[in-house]
Parts: C-alpha cells; sequence; structure tokens
C-alpha cells in the first residue's frame, strides 16, 4: 500500500510496543518515518532496520522526553533529517506509565507523569507548526483510562485527560490549514515488551471476557487506527478520541 507515499511522519517512542507499530505501518504505506527514542537506541535502530528492509525509508531522532529543551531537540533533530521537506503526519505517541494509586504516588513520579505525558506533546506540536504542512495530520495516543475509573491509574488517566482536551482545541484551532487533530484510546493492548504484565494467571481470559470482541488488542490493532487517520480517507475527521479497545468494559456481556 502507498496511500502515504511522499508524506513525512514523526512518531514518538517508536522503538518499541504501539510506537514501532505505528511507525512501521505508516512507512509501509508510503511515509519517511521519523523514528523518536528517548533511551533505546537499539530498538529505535531495530524500527529502522525493520522498515529498510521492507523497502521503506526512515531515519531515528533521540531526545529525552520530559526534560526543559526536549521538544527543541526533538524538532532539531526531525528537521535535520527531513532536509527541508516538511512534515506530514505527527503522532505523539511516547508516554511514562501509571505510577499507582493516589495513595502511593509521590510527587516526583507525578510531576514526571505530567512532564512526559502532557508538557512534552504540547510542546512538541507547539515546535512542530512551523514545520507542519497544511493538510497535515497531528494523532495523540491516549487511553480508555480516561472514561473508566481505575484508583490505581487516577493520575495516568488525568494526563490522558489533557490530551484528549488538546485534541479538540487544537483540531479548532489548525483547521483553518486543514490540518485534522485527533486522539486514539487503546485499552489493554499486548507487545513484545509488555508481556509479562499479563502474566498473572487468569488475567487474559479476565479482560478478554470484559471485552467486546473478546480479546486483547495487539500493538498492530492500534497502528492501523492511527494510520486511518493519518490518510486522506480521514480528512473530514477532527477533535475526536477514536475508541481502539475492541470494546473494553462497554457494559455487561450476559
Amino acid at each position: 500500500m502507498d496511500g502515504l507515499s511522499g508524506r513525512t511522519a514523526l512518531v514518538t517512542g517508536a522503538s518499541r510496543g504501539i510506537g514501532q507499530a505505528v511507525a512501521t505501518r505508516l512507512a509501509a504505506q508510503g511515509a519517511a518515518v521519523a523514528v523518536h527514542y528517548g533511551t533505546d537506541a537499539a530498538g529505535a535502530a531495530a524500527t529502522v532496520a525493520a522498515i529498510e528492509r521492507a523497502g521503506g525509508t526512515a531515519f531515528a531522532v533521540r531526545a529525552e522526553l520530559g526534560t526543559d529543551d526536549d521538544a527543541d531537540t526533538l524538532l532539531a533533530g526531525v528537521a535535520a533529517g527531513l532536509a527541508g521537506r516538511p512534515l506530514d503526519i505527527l503522532v505523539n505517541n511516547a508516554a511514562a506509565p501509571p505510577a499507582g494509586p493516589m495513595g502511593t504516588t509521590t510527587r516526583a513520579e507525578f510531576d514526571r507523569l505530567f512532564a512526559v505525558n502532557v508538557r512534552a506533546p504540547y510542546f512538541i506540536v507547539q515546535r512542530a507548526l512551523p514545520l507542519l504542512a497544511d493538510g497535515g495530520r497531528v494523532i495523540t495516543v491516549s487511553s480508555v483510562a480516561t472514561r473508566m475509573a481505575n484508583p490505581a491509574q487516577t493520575s495516568f488517566a488525568m494526563t490522558k485527560g489533557a490530551v484528549e482536551t488538546m485534541t479538540r482545541t487544537l483540531a479548532n484551532e489548525l483547521g483553518v490549514r486543514r490540518i485534522t487533530v485527533n486522539a486514539v484510546a487503546p485499552g489493554a493492548t499486548r507487545t513484545a515488551t509488555n508481556a509479562a504484565a499479563f502474566a498473572a494467571p487468569g488475567l487474559v481470559e479476565h479482560i478478554a471476557g470484559s471485552t467486546a470482541l473478546d480479546r486483547l488488542g495487539t500493538a498492530e490493532d492500534v497502528a492501523d487506527v492511527v494510520a486511518l487517520l493519518a490518510s486522506d480517507a480521514a480528512r473530514w475527521i477532527t477533535g475526536q478520541v477514536v475508541d481502539a479497545s475492541g470494546g473494553l468494559f462497554l457494559g455487561p456481556r450476559a
């Protein structure tokens, strides 16, 4: 498929998991992809190598998110890699994981969550705007945690609620440039890097039993939704949060 042929994309957190699947999927459709990573240089190199083996184009760019100069460092690297080409697709995928329930979350953990999950994507978009082409795409990975009351993920859900609000307001602001802004909300998604989290006996069966489509999600499931929003087929969709959870916790399945 070459529906994104001639376009460019930046995917944050693309060294593994959902981000890696998104980068690979966009490249398979013809986009030249900037593969962002924070510390996992080997994972980013593996993503780039996989894309190139399949005939695509990619380059790695490093920036540790949550630091004072993260967005500047990232966009400088992206601009250098694009060598004068505009950026067509920005996927804010990188995020810090849940820090635990309110009773145990420390101030440092809370601040880290908001620095990586809220401040970083906000300023990445801000710094990317001069590089972003008219008619481009901004897609942020959120979470079904925003619609479910999980006491173990209160602070994490708050960060994702913030980027969903950002999605709606930016869609309204950037629409005059024909830039669409949307979010994708995965549910329980098993990847090569988080498989151990689903190892508890009966957990997979419990989650599948609470999901309308009766299984856990995969990184590729989410990547396909992101690719759809990046495509011309989604040109009339903006300001939306697309649930990509397979129908997790929609209600009783009796």
